[in-house]
């Protein structure tokens, strides 16, 4: 078993230089690829996870434009609408002044044409009984005047 031992001790005496470049090997990659590896991947997750934030940061952002576009939009309908309104009352108000305006002038001109009729009414009924007691004394002149005629002609 000494030799055993003694063959194991020259085996790990002659493994040391391994081992310890092994160790260095180690130390060396970890220093050399594995830290900035590990580095440049953190890094490039926070960039790719940063890049998704903003994205989403981007798409609020948009989606907040966006209402407000629509919500201007809406208010900019409405105000519209109620200009149009406003318009369509005002012109159903000038509209209905015209109308009162015409039908407060036709009765003005069917009173003044009412009046004239009736002032032409009373002429003629005037002139109907000037001409009505003209012709009466007419007839009464022509009646009687044969008779004055025919009476002095059979006196004689």
């Amino acid at each position: 078993m000494d030799e055993t031992l003694r063959q194991l001790g020259g085996l790990l005496l002659g493994s040391i230089p391994t081992i310890v470049f092994f160790v260095l090997l180690y130390l060396i990659y970890t220093i050399l690829v594995h830290k900035p590896l590990l580095r440049i991947l953190a890094e490039r997750r926070s960039k790719t996870e940063g890049a998704i934030e903003q994205a989403r940061k981007a798409i609020a952002l948009a989606e907040s434009r966006t209402e407000e576009y629509e919500r201007r939009l809406r208010e900019a309908r409405v105000a519209v609408f109620k200009i149009h309104e406003a318009r369509r009352h005002e012109a159903s108000q000038l509209r209905s002044a015209a109308v009162s305006a015409a039908r407060a002038k036709a009765q003005a001109q069917v009173e003044e044409a009412r009046a004239a009729i009736q002032k032409d009414k009373v002429a003629a009924q005037d002139n109907l009984k000037e001409e009505s007691a003209r012709l009466a004394q007419e007839i009464i002149r022509v009646v009687l005047r044969p008779a004055t005629e025919q009476a002095p002609a059979g006196r004689q």
